[in-house]
């Protein structure tokens, strides 16, 4: 018997961090709201209506950009409504994962069914049907200044007309012959359809939910390599304890997690007075990061249940709009980098801690006692270079400068190159995290301690990949096995099974697409 997929139903309202992985998995089948649909067909009829009389639609009627003033006859808006579409199919570089075009499109239908588009009900069932046949179109990353994801949203436009490159059935192809397979046809654009396809960020705003699950799950494991660290260098937990009564609600939930996390290995504990910052801040520095993430997931959910459309339909009328300008997601995670130069800053810091040695006596390079050794000293050069890569993408862009379309337009978010330098936090933030591990690993297994809950998860996952150090030898090879499985789905849900952190973990949905269908079935999700 052939079991149906399960269903996620889009009806304009926001959509969650869970849709969106179980959405970008491929393997849950969309369907749009009556209420939504009715919505579209009613926005559409007024779009119809305004034509009709004669009113200027722009990019319906009308060029766009500079060519806003030009007026195209009923005879020609077959053909500018294809040339369009194609005409904005210009990005390049390497493409986006399918799970993020998957979503992009989804965002597209979603904040369609608002009622705010004008865009025909027929656009919206074309988006369907790739969808449930699944043909993703290819959409290289490198084409929106972020007023639009114009070189973006335009490769999907272009594919639905039937030109373009495509995925289907995991092989890329184009797009006429992926439709051709699929048993489809191309989808004839109607006035306003080809803009409705292009002009908006969803693209950027599904690119950003993605990153930002991704910055989440970064942290959860740069918090435990922090907390191993931490034990390792004999650190005390006073200011995990006292920050619950002194610190803001996100730093004493980490000093709540720090305590509860490390509650299952009582360390010796080596501090006169107190500890060096990186150490007694933990939870201040993460206490922020998480606090920054949270608002800046939802800023970009709210983001997947809006029309940033131009023009839009508001009350009764057919109105031009600024909303194509997404500031307000690129502010915020403009500042979620900042963050993340601050987490990798605090874990580069406890790796030269532990590389100096001195706390609980640890030798100098952690080589052990008796050996003839270099040991780590090197290795920490890569942390160094590892932060100051973090910082170097922490500059904020957005504001700088920029001019085009004959000067009409002069305003731009960057928001795809704010993501894209954000991912390549992320995976500096990673391989930080699994070189802290290493080097902690080393320095416990030197002072036989016996690390247990969260630090003996972390031991385990190092002493798979890397052996403990006595002769020099290579480290690249081990160092990227053990980021490999530290970023895995698996090893994120048994961290969150061994110490969740609930009002965190549930809302970006972390973890294995099983442990987030499993929560979605067992309770509700917790944002």
């Amino acid at each position: 018997m052939k079991h149906e997929r399960p269903r996620i139903e889009l009806s304009g309202q926001p959509l969650s961090f869970a849709e969106m992985v179980r959405i970008g998995s491929g393997k849950v089948a969309l369907s749009a709201s009556a209420t939504g649909m009715a919505r579209v067909e009613i926005a559409r009829g007024i779009v119809e209506d305004a034509i009709k009389a004669g009113m200027p639609v722009y990019g319906a009627t009308t060029g766009v950009g500079a060519m806003k003033d030009v007026e195209w006859s009923p005879e020609d808006l077959d053909a500018f409504s294809l040339g369009l579409v194609r005409a904005h199919h210009f990005g390049t570089g390497t493409p986006f994962s399918c799970s993020v075009v998957r979503n992009a499109m989804a965002i597209r239908i979603n904040t369609a069914l608002t009622g705010q588009v004008g865009c025909t009900p027929e656009l919206v069932n074309a988006y369907m049907r790739m969808l449930a046949v699944d043909i993703i179109p290819v959409v290289r990353r490198t084409g929106s200044i972020g007023c639009a994801d114009i070189g973006l949203m335009g490769q999907i436009g272009a594919v639905l007309t039937g030109v373009g490159e495509a995925v289907y059935r995991g092989k890329r192809m184009q797009a006429a012959d992926a439709f051709a397979a699929a048993g489809m046809k191309p989808f004839t654009m109607a006035p306003r359809d080809s803009l409705a396809s292009l002009s908006v960020n969803a693209v950027s705003f599904a690119a950003a939910a993605d990153a930002t699950r991704n910055a989440a799950a970064s942290i959860r494991v740069l918090l435990a390599s922090g907390m191993m660290a931490s034990g390792a260098l004999g650190a005390s937990r006073d200011p995990w304890l006292s920050v619950r009564h002194v610190g803001t609600s996100r730093e004493a939930l980490i000093g709540s997690w720090l305590c509860n996390a490390s509650d299952a290995w009582q360390w010796p504990i080596k501090t006169h007075v107190q500890d060096p910052l990186s150490l007694r801040m933990v939870a201040q520095v993460f206490g922020a990061v998480i606090e920054n993430l949270l608002t800046t997931g939802h800023k970009i959910l709210a983001a997947t249940g809006r029309s940033d459309d131009n023009p839009v339909v508001v009350e009764g009328r057919v109105m031009t709009s600024g909303g194509s300008l997404p500031l307000d997601v690129t502010i915020l995670l403009e500042s979620a980098a900042l963050c993340m130069a601050h987490a990798a800053r605090n874990a580069f810091n406890r790796c030269v801690l532990l590389g100096n040695g001195q706390r609980r006596d640890l030798p100098v390079n952690l080589v052990p006692p008796g050996r003839i050794a270099t040991g780590f000293g090197p290795i920490i050069k890569l942390a160094g270079e590892i932060f100051s890569r973090v910082l170097s993408m922490s500059n904020p862009v957005s504001a700088q400068s920029l001019v085009v379309a004959a000067g009409l337009e002069d305003e731009a978010a960057f928001l795809p190159l704010v993501i894209e330098r954000f991912e390549r936090q992320m995976r500096a933030l990673m391989r930080l995290a699994a070189l802290e591990a290493l080097l902690s690993a080393q320095a416990v297994d030197i002072l036989g301690d016996k690390p247990k809950g969260v630090g003996g998860m972390l031991y385990d996952v190092v002493r798979k990949h890397a052996d403990f150090y006595t002769v020099d030898r290579p480290l690249s090879a081990e160092v990227e096995a053990i980021e490999e499985e530290l970023g895995s789905g698996a090893f994120m849900s048994k961290l969150i099974e061994e110490v969740p952190i609930a009002s965190f973990d549930d809302f970006f949905a972390l973890g294995s697409l099983e442990r987030i269908e499993q929560r979605l079935t067992q309770e509700p999700v917790a944002i």
